[in-house]
């Protein structure tokens, strides 16, 4: 797309009004004078919203966010009276008053050219407010830039003032987004999160650009997805009679029980509200590892002729639990029918990848067990590794199959991978780089970088410290295609994802303080075009956080502030894992 449309003498880009208060950066902002309103667009009581077809979706979220927040009905309409100077009471009238103009919603390729189908052109005059998306998609992310525009309160869910004028400046915006996939994993098996909480972060994800939701539905902890052909899974497998307060090490107990799930409806209605807002939902069945409360559900899934799996229960300290799944058919088959609901649930137009953890999978019970050993003999597969492999590989053609991709964490490299086969890279970059290479799509989410249990700052202050220290600007420094990848393996980096593991995070305050505002530099990474990490502004972006801070206060959220956590956001005497130094470049 080029910019010869946006040089006209009525633009300039002079200014740091809201429009260059954005969060996450556009690829263009320009400002437009606008004469009288001052400024710009006044969003009145005959403001009217012009809906073209297929941005329906984005009408009814717009009424009903800003809508609210305004208390302005935004009626549908195709012409409302132009908001200019004027003589009240006649066309052209109403600036001071704000009582006039459209907002305009189109689908509108053409007009975006090559910023992509997420792509949108948002254009404000004194006639009223054009978006102008390369799909529906496009359309909505234009209008949480809109939002952004009108202010922090337009953030709220009610109007403070039904007397205050809603301006927004004069501007016209190009944006579109760097990568396709910009994620954020919410583990709620270690703490479960209801199901409002999760439909919250789907609003903020949506708030910041970010199309992916990576539940984390299953692990040692806790099993969180009802499956009605095996109910002991939540009956039994979904509470645990305690949990480790802080890191594993800590001698420290919460005694309240812990737990809950979803039910098969709480899932439609979490995919139907992500869809709404042009998010994708992968969910994660976590196998053949991680799985000690399947296994405490179903103590058969185990591998009986080492332990005796009737004796387990849901694991209630944190780390990797010795008990894994047996490699024997009826644990497959079990499984199929676990993924046969799942399928279910997530249809495939809005959740294409189905993520098979397939991570951390210790070998121990495997290297005792007699059925395991027999196994590995019979499939030829020459250890525990090749047995492990041949588990994921086994769901990889079932899933394809079905029409669905697998994802996995990179030891499913381990042992080679069918070829629509796609790879979270955790451990670092390497495994990244030799799935790119190798033709896989990438998700690139290194611990080093973009862990968001690991603390935000050095000292005693901040609660239950995990892992390195990663502030505000090294979120903001990440780059996630590695340098000197070659153009053919770096086109198959899909994107990136921040992941939030809940060992230490007993709570919805918890989580906000552990996310952000670090969710928000993560947002920029994956949405704008920033330059090389060295090159990065971060002081800039700082001083739009200043803006964004007012914009979290609006929705509520928990972050931790710049200066240091609050006195009840700390966790005194509570033991973490603090890793001292600066993180390997892996």
């Amino acid at each position: 797309m080029t910019d010869e449309n946006l040089t006209d003498e009525n633009l300039t880009n002079a200014g740091r009004g809201r429009a260059h208060e954005l969060v996450p950066a556009p690829v263009t902002v320009l400002e437009r004078e606008v004469t009288g309103a001052g400024g710009g667009f006044v969003l009145g009581p005959a403001t009217v919203l012009d809906a073209g077809p297929g941005t329906e979706g984005a009408a009814r979220w717009l009424r009903a966010t800003v809508g609210a927040a305004t208390g302005l009905d935004l009626a549908p309409g195709t012409l409302g009276t132009p908001s200019r100077p004027g003589t009240p009471g006649t066309p052209g009238a109403g600036a001071e008053e704000g009582d006039g103009g459209t907002v305009r919603l189109r689908i509108d390729p053409d007009a975006v050219g090559d910023l992509g189908p997420e792509g949108y052109r948002l254009t404000v005059d004194a006639d009223g407010v054009s978006v102008r998306g390369g799909s529906a998609a496009g359309v909505f992310w234009g209008l949480q830039t809109l939002r952004q525009l009108l202010g922090p309160d337009a953030h709220r869910r009610a109007p403070l003032d039904r007397t205050r004028r809603w301006t927004v400046p004069g501007t016209d915006i190009a944006d579109g987004p760097r990568f396709a996939w910009r994620g954020l994993m919410l583990d709620v098996a270690r703490h479960f999160m209801p199901k409002d909480d999760v439909l919250r972060q789907l609003d903020l994800m949506a708030a910041h650009k970010l199309n992916v939701l990576h539940l984390h539905l299953t692990d040692d902890q806790g099993w969180r997805i009802e499956i009605k052909r095996h109910p002991r899974l939540t009956e039994t497998g979904s509470w645990r009679a305690r949990s480790k307060w802080g890191h594993r090490a800590s001698p420290l107990w919460n005694e309240t029980p812990h737990g809950g799930f979803y039910t098969q409806d709480d899932l439609r209605e979490i995919v139907a509200y992500a869809a709404a807002r042009h998010i994708s939902v992968v969910p994660e069945i976590d196998v053949p590892g991680h799985s000690q409360a399947a296994i405490a559900a179903y103590p058969e899934l185990g591998n009986t002729d080492v332990i005796d799996t009737t004796t387990l229960s849901v694991w209630d300290t944190w780390g990797v639990s010795p008990n894994v799944l047996a490699p024997t058919d009826n644990v497959l088959r079990f499984y199929e029918g676990v993924f046969e609901e799942l399928l279910d649930l997530f249809p495939a137009d809005v959740s294409p990848f189905v993520h098979i953890g397939g991570d951390e999978c210790p070998k121990d019970q495997w290297k005792a067990s007699a059925t395991a050993q027999g196994r590995i003999k019979e499939l030829g597969v020459g250890d525990e590794d090749g047995l492990q492999s041949w588990f994921v590989r086994h769901f990889d053609r079932w899933l394809a199959d079905r029409g669905r991709r697998l994802i996995g964490w990179d030891e499913i490299l381990e042992g080679g991978l069918a070829p629509g086969a796609a790879v979270s890279s955790w451990r670092g970059y390497a495994g990244g780089i030799t799935a790119a290479e190798t033709g896989h799509d990438v998700v690139m989410c290194p611990e080093q970088q973009v862990y968001l249990d690991h603390r935000q700052a050095p000292g005693e202050d901040e609660p239950m410290p995990i892992g390195y220290v990663r502030t505000l600007a090294d979120v903001y420094r990440f780059e996630p295609v590695p340098p000197g990848l070659a153009p053919e393996a770096a086109a198959h980096i899909l994107g990136t994802q921040a992941n939030v593991w809940t060992e230490v995070m007993e709570n919805r305050a918890r989580v906000d303080y552990q996310t952000y505002p670090r969710l928000a530099a993560f947002a920029e990474v994956a949405w704008s075009r920033l330059p090389a990490p060295e090159a990065r502004d971060h002081a800039d972006f700082e001083r739009r956080m200043g803006a964004h801070y007012r914009r979290l206060d609006a929705l509520g959220v928990d972050y931790r502030p710049p200066a240091g956590p609050h006195p009840w956001q700390r966790r005194p005497g509570v033991q973490g894992r603090p890793i001292e130094g600066a993180p390997p470049n892996v």
